[in-house]
């Protein structure tokens, strides 16, 4: 099964499964890492805000201009790494990716 690095909103570090075809967002969310998912990954919420390793975000699709839009208006954007986990779909090319929960807003 692929997997998913992922260090929670504590700063806690933990490797999970990920079910390719699902978003990040529908498998982060089953976990109590901090992803909320308020808006159920319509991208208008940013409740499913993480930063993606700098070494895997050339491999991700590039954003929309909706998450783009969304993103840039938080105070705990990265323009570099961050991304909405609802905007990402896992795939086997993302197995090992690492990732971050942003802190709440």
């Amino acid at each position: 099964m692929p997997k998913i690095h992922v260090t929670d909103i504590y700063g806690q570090q933990h490797t999970i499964e990920g079910q390719v075809g699902l978003k990040l967002m529908e498998i982060l969310r089953e976990y109590d890492f901090g992803v909320i998912a308020s808006c159920g990954g319509f991208c208008s919420c940013a409740t499913c805000h993480v930063y993606v390793d700098p070494e895997w975000v050339a491999r991700l699709p590039d954003r929309q201009s909706d998450e783009s839009d969304l993103l840039s208006i938080l105070t705990t954007y990265s323009k570099a790494t961050s991304r909405l986990s609802c905007q990402v779909q896992f795939t086997a090319a993302l197995d090992g990716i690492r990732l971050t929960v942003a802190p709440e807003e």
